[in-house]
């Protein structure tokens, strides 16, 4: 028997477990090829978990990493309003950021699961929508200043009675989203993977019963406890803080300064960001649910970065911001590019405990995901929107140099689109995919990583786009006297060989036959000395293109070979 939980053999305790992970997998699976979105099935943006009753994360599948922390939130919210109301076979829907969410993009469809009339588990997936209306092609324009420009809100819509769709819903749906087919499509993919894990989790409780079902859940979360609490007590005590800067907000230029203190005591950890400021104009904002989530991110990275997810983990765990802040958003701040606001909670909790674990942790990365929408006609005169996050460098930890080309911290288990998809897919030529060796990444005794280059030639014959770019002033720090990294950026370079333009967050670029979209992401911050870094691996640097001699006699204080 396990403390919080009642007798399961350690067998069957291993067996359901497993059984468990299998589920979640098996719904990602189904997500990935039945989806419409090459944003869902070639950058796999989304995740699946399953639940207890009570709305308790049991199992997640490895995907976006930032949903960790929504999951529990968003199935409890949907239980406080539909309560004793639900039956079996109903499907529920949420996207709205102020009630555990992320942004309106992000569908969460949810599964109530029954055994024999008694509510067992909760299956859910949350998946990004390419378009669900509001001002601009993909929704998130990056001047928005109210979640009312943000496209369409469900916040807590039962989309299913005995498992058939309520046709008012899919009708608003259709009316609503520049890409109807498509979003619906994506629909009835998220309602197939729930409808699999309610099979599966039928099927535990057939054989084993609800009761051992129930007492496998706790049993579960009260390990994952207690292998979190002792992870934390093995640190020393004290409060960590740390500050950095976020490079404007989409409406007004200014940097906007943030901080965080992380205290751990004992077993317990708290991370408190009061004295952050309140929510800005723009749409980097992002409401509790995705604060959450992106502190417990980098909590799980501390105490164990290999274990399954669960919430468990997390018990250990108090994350304090005052209501309305940049990080705690409410009704109607935007909250379309959330990501840009919470990779800054992500980091600064990072940045607080890396001193703590430095072969674990790193200096700082890239960190925004560098989105650029890209919309217009095709070839056969159809409408079409690509979105795809970029990789970058991520920082040097204290025995390694940096990852190179590495997705940022709030996106988990995703990917950009191979040539061959995106080409064959949009209007679109990509000329080049290479490291961004150009503009360096920090030195150090151990150097960050580098970032990419990506560019897109536009084929059609008219095109917009825009971004929002995080880092783009500000560059990722470096630790124990390691050289900040490099600083993102967006260039458009006309066809007409005009002059180039910069770019970090901007709602429109315009984009005609043949201009080139370049996105360039950063490198990642050093750690220690550049003057401590060995001479073989200057060395290795020079012979792989990384790093010129001229560069490694400024940065290393590099004498040439040897004679």
């Amino acid at each position: 028997m396990l403390a919080g939980g009642g007798y399961v053999d350690p067998v069957t305790q291993e067996i359901i477990e497993g059984k468990l992970l299998a589920t979640v997998d098996e719904m990602g699976i189904v997500m990935a090829r039945t989806s419409m979105s090459p944003v869902i099935y070639e950058v796999l943006d989304f995740a699946c978990g399953v639940l207890t009753a009570e709305g308790e994360l049991a199992a997640q599948m490895n995907g976006i990493t930032l949903f960790t922390g929504t999951f529990g939130t968003q199935v409890k919210g949907l239980l406080a309003r539909f309560g004793a109301d639900l039956v079996d076979g109903d499907v529920l829907l949420t996207n709205d950021p102020y009630a555990g969410g992320t942004h309106a993009c992000d569908f969460a469809v949810v599964k109530p699961i029954f055994h024999k009339g008694r509510l067992v588990a909760h299956a859910i997936n949350v998946a990004h929508y390419l378009d669900v209306g509001g001002s601009v092609p993909g929704s998130l324009a990056p001047n928005a200043t109210s979640v009312f420009q943000e496209g369409l809100r469900l916040p807590g819509v039962r989309i299913a009675r005995g498992d058939r769709f309520c046709d008012d819903i899919l009708q608003i749906i259709r009316e609503n989203v520049r890409l109807p087919e498509i979003a619906l499509g994506d629909l009835t993919a998220q309602m197939a993977t729930v409808r699999v894990a309610a099979r599966r989790i039928g099927e535990i409780a057939d054989k084993y019963g609800a009761d051992t079902l129930a007492h496998a859940f706790e049993n579960l979360l009260t390990a994952s406890e207690r292998l979190s609490r002792a992870a934390i007590a093995a640190l020393p005590d004290g409060t960590y803080s740390a500050e950095d800067v976020i490079d404007g907000d989409g409406v007004n230029p200014d940097p906007i300064p943030v901080r965080v203190s992380v205290t751990i005591a004992g077993d317990q950890i708290t991370a408190d960001f009061t004295g952050c400021p309140p929510s800005v104009a723009g749409p980097i904002n992002c409401a509790r649910g995705a604060l959450q989530s992106a502190v417990r991110t980098i909590v799980k990275a501390l105490v164990g970065p290999q274990a399954p997810s669960n919430e468990g983990w997390f018990r250990p765990l108090t994350v304090i911001a005052p209501p309305g802040t940049l990080f705690t958003a409410e009704k109607p701040a935007p909250t379309g590019w959330y990501y840009e606001g919470s990779v800054h909670a992500s980091e600064l909790v990072w940045k607080a405990l890396a001193p703590l674990m430095p072969s674990r942790f790193s200096a700082g990365s890239y960190s925004s995901l560098c989105v650029v929408y890209i919309s217009g006609v095709d070839e056969a005169g159809q409408p079409f929107i690509h979105i795809e996050p970029q990789h970058g460098g991520w920082g040097a930890s204290e025995g390694r140099d940096g990852a190179n080309a590495l997705i940022a911290l709030t996106d988990g288990d995703t990917y950009n689109y191979s040539v061959e998809a995106i080409e064959a897919r949009f209007p679109v030529r990509v000329r080049r995919y290479a490291l961004n060796v150009e503009g360096g990444v920090g030195a150090g005794r151990r150097r960050g990583g580098f970032g990419i280059i990506r560019e897109y030639e536009i084929l059609g014959e008219t095109a917009s786009a825009y971004c929002s770019f995080g880092r783009t002033e500000t560059a990722p720090w470096g630790i124990d006297g390691g050289a900040d990294g490099s600083p993102n950026r967006l260039e458009i370079v006309p066809a007409d060989a005009t002059e180039t333009r910069r770019l970090g967050r901007e709602p429109h670029i315009p984009l005609a036959q043949g201009d080139v979209v370049r996105i360039i992401t950063g490198g990642g911050g050093g750690w220690g000395p550049a003057q401590e870094r060995e001479t073989e691996h200057v060395r290795r640097d020079i012979t792989h293109g990384l790093l010129t001699e001229a560069a490694a006699r400024q940065l290393y204080g590099y004498q040439g070979e040897t004679p």
